[in-house]
């Protein structure tokens, strides 16, 4: 949803819902990752960037940017991890809500 478009951002009730399909997809992956006995390299990393994607989406609408980059690290840190794909995939789904990076 872009406003350049003219859409409006959808709300329920105060939230918008991009902030919540962030902080539900943020949530699952951290559940999952916390349950995975396998352990790797980059598990670290992971589990610091999902943590500070849900303090982002705990404090109203989070820059775009900053999205991005946090959801790159995760993917470098756990992109090899397969049972995590799904949980991965939403929430690059969640965070693409709130537009495309800027073009060059």
């Amino acid at each position: 949803m872009l406003r350049s478009l003219g859409q409006r951002h959808v709300t329920v009730g105060d939230e918008d819902v991009r902030v919540v399909a962030l902080r539900t997809a943020v949530s699952r992956l951290r559940r999952q990752l916390a349950v995975l006995p396998a352990d790797f390299p980059d598990r670290g990393i992971a589990e610091d960037e999902l943590a500070d994607l849900a303090a982002m989406a705990g404090h109203g609408i989070p820059e775009a940017a900053r999205l991005r980059r946090a959801l790159l690290l995760i993917a470098g840190a756990i992109g090899s991890v397969s049972a995590l794909g799904a949980g991965l995939t939403e929430v690059r789904h969640a965070v693409e809500l709130f537009g495309d990076p800027p073009r060059r």
